[in-house]
């Protein structure tokens, strides 16, 4: 579930703006396999130099990944060395401004409902469970509860207190529908974060500031 920080997000779709980039890149990703830069050229009559500019920065935005291997019909001795090829990569890239993440939403609730199915427990009780739990297993890549919060898109504020507020709240139109329900799922999946990453602090609690993420973190202490 690991996703490209929001201002790369931002970056690697504000990339496409440029017309022959958009082109390339949805050559690129039209293709059966990874493809060369002077197949590229060819099939768009661009020149050569432009082509490698273009798909080159479509790989540093994020939006095209690089193998070497020699294109198919040329291998065995003589053949040269392996090209650069491209390919689209293997995630989605999405991006919105505030930063939201509905698809962790879908994937919380598609694994509580699995679970519930498979074991018989009521969902009231396998959200929670379920959100705990991939809280707690995502903030493994974090080092600090500051850092997997930037990083799950909750825009982290001090609070002038030895604690943070969080302005931004990743499922905003879900949770202004259903508070009931994704509230108690935001605040699970955050206590199973902060339970991994105890050792930086931080606790978990309800907040009401209007505008506001329906949960705060405050000093262990």
């Amino acid at each position: 579930m690991a996703r490209l920080p929001w201002a790369d997000r931002m970056a690697a779709l504000a990339s496409l703006g440029d017309e022959k980039r958009r082109q390339l890149f949805e050559l690129v990703a039209s293709s059966p396999g990874a493809v060369g830069r002077d197949d590229v050229a060819q099939r768009t009559g661009l020149p050569r130099s432009t082509v490698s500019f273009h798909l080159d920065r479509l790989v540093q935005d994020g939006l095209l990944a690089v193998e070497f291997h020699k294109p198919p019909g040329k291998a065995g001795p003589g053949s040269g060395r392996p090209a650069k090829m491209y390919r689209p990569v293997a995630g989605e890239i999405g991006a919105s401004v505030p930063d939201r993440n509905y698809d962790l939403a879908g994937e919380l609730m598609a694994a509580a409902i699995e679970k519930s199915t498979s074991a018989g427990e009521p969902i009231e009780d396998t959200l929670p469970s379920e959100s705990w739990r991939v809280g707690n297993a995502m903030a493994e890549a974090a080092e600090t509860l500051q850092d997997f919060l930037v990083q799950a898109g909750y825009r982290p504020q001090p609070d002038g207190d030895g604690g943070f507020l969080l302005p931004n709240c990743p499922f905003h139109r879900l949770s202004d529908k259903h508070p009931g329900v994704v509230c108690a799922m935001n605040g699970a999946f955050l206590q199973g974060a902060a339970a991994r990453l105890e050792a930086s602090g931080g606790r978990v609690v309800p907040a009401d500031v209007p505008g506001h993420c329906c949960a705060r973190i405050t000093p262990s202490a």
